[in-house]
């Protein structure tokens, strides 16, 4: 399978996993079962679906939920990763759903301000910060 495929079925399965927990499922369900059920049986693979979209559910909460939840992600992923490489056609069904249901990667930028009050010293806003090192003019530490 080349790289783009790969690529795919990696974005395809978070996005129909991210799907199935979310309200939209029922949008795009009957897009799914007829993707995954080509030349097979869509009641089975529509009953399937609701089976693994009610386990994610389920797990919601529970201490075990990071390891279900990678379980069917993986599911999920092979199911993709099989149907690409037994009809690389389907590739193309896939791609919109994706398209049209992915997240968006975050862009633009970011602007941060500060009000309320008056700093008399050096401001951070971030995440992580290690290794500091503040220097003031009058050689008072912060």
């Amino acid at each position: 399978m080349d790289a783009e495929l790969v690529t795919l079925v990696g974005t395809g399965t978070t996005t129909l996993v991210g799907l199935m927990v979310t309200d939209l499922w029922e949008q795009t369900k009957q897009r799914v079962v007829r993707l995954f059920s080509r030349g097979g049986d869509a009641d089975a693979v529509a009953g399937e679906l609701e089976e693994t979209r009610a386990a994610l559910i389920a797990a919601t909460g529970r201490s075990d939920q990071e390891d279900l939840t990678s379980d069917l992600t993986a599911t999920v992923r092979l199911r993709l990763r099989r149907l690409l490489e037994q009809d690389p056609d389907t590739a193309v069904e896939l791609r919109r759903l994706v398209d049209e249901f992915a997240p968006a990667a975050p862009s633009g930028t970011v602007h941060n301000s500060i009000t309320g009050g008056t700093q008399h010293g050096p401001v951070i806003q971030g995440h992580t910060f290690t290794n500091l090192t503040f220097h003031t003019r009058d050689g008072r530490q912060p």
